[in-house]
């Protein structure tokens, strides 16, 4: 057995390194290493999934509620969800929806029901309907005064009455418009579970020679409320709406209302920081 070499063999040079001032030479590459100069690689091109369509849903239309309203539903209330209407009335959001996609829980004033006070367990309801009278004149306490008729009459002769329900200090005007959304939220903030879904029907108006915003003043008050706007729909009428009596006009005619689409925040989370999010599954039976 040969023993380590301590030095040099006679007549070798010692490897002391590079001459002075000279840098060391890198040592080989290693095999398929990537060298310094070398063309970077070809990366991964990323494909994106889906197919290109124009079949879309639109957050403008023109047209109907019972046109638009199906669509509201496919995009934001899963098929089989417990769907509150609260303000049924004849019915008209529903008349295009396939029967049987939603357990529906139709309910008004014909039945018995307030929409500030709901017959519904807390938690119980996936997603819930209000369609409530929208302008100050359908709240006007003198019936010659009143307006609105159609579906809302019976809405609108309630709840101008008072409703039955006693109400302190309550707004005039445009204001009991706004009491009258904001109540409603509440309670359907009560029998919501965590996550689901408030379909709102609005339209601005001027009321008192003032522009009231009303889908603006909707959406702040149910964000206090913990409700996360999720979306906007715009609803055009397809025909031109007449004036009986026009001295000047001052604001622009309204012509389009909106469907505008809450989420409920659980408790604990803020509004502010809340992101969209699917419905999730049911972790119990039905309401019966």
């Amino acid at each position: 057995m040969t023993a380590p070499k301590d030095g040099p063999e006679p007549g070798e040079a010692a490897d002391d390194g590079p001459p002075a001032g000279r840098p060391r030479p890198a040592p080989p590459p290693l095999p398929g290493a990537a060298v310094a100069g070398d063309p970077a690689p070809p990366r991964a091109r990323r494909v994106q999934g889906g197919t290109a369509t124009a079949d879309v849903i639109l957050s403008a239309h023109a047209g109907g509620n019972a046109e638009l309203f199906p669509q509201i539903l496919a995009l934001h209330v899963p098929d089989g969800a417990v769907v509150a209407d609260v303000t049924f009335g004849q019915g008209v959001f529903w008349r295009q929806v396939p029967p049987g996609r939603y357990r529906v829980l139709p309910s008004d004033l014909a039945t018995g029901t307030d929409c500030r006070a709901l017959p519904y367990a807390t938690g119980a309801i996936d997603a819930l309907v209000l369609d409530p009278p929208y302008m100050e004149g359908l709240l006007r306490p003198k019936a010659e005064t009143r307006g609105g008729l159609g579906s809302h009459v019976a809405l609108r002769d309630y709840y101008a009455s008072g409703g039955g329900r006693e109400a302190p200090g309550g707004g005039r005007w445009h204001q009991a418009v706004l009491d009258l959304y904001l109540d409603a939220a509440k309670e359907a903030r009560r029998v919501l579970r965590d996550h689901g879904i408030l379909i709102v029907k609005c339209q601005d108006e001027v009321s008192a020679n003032r522009q009231e915003l009303t889908h603006v003043q909707i959406v702040t008050g149910l964000a206090e409320l913990g409700f996360y706007a999720r979306d906007l729909f715009v609803l055009v009428r397809p025909n031109r709406p007449g004036v009986a009596r026009l001295l000047r006009q001052v604001h622009a005619r309204k012509n389009h209302s909106y469907f505008l689409v809450f989420q409920k925040v659980p408790e604990g989370q803020a509004v502010a920081r809340y992101r969209t999010r699917d419905l999730p599954p049911r972790p119990g039976p039905a309401p019966g």
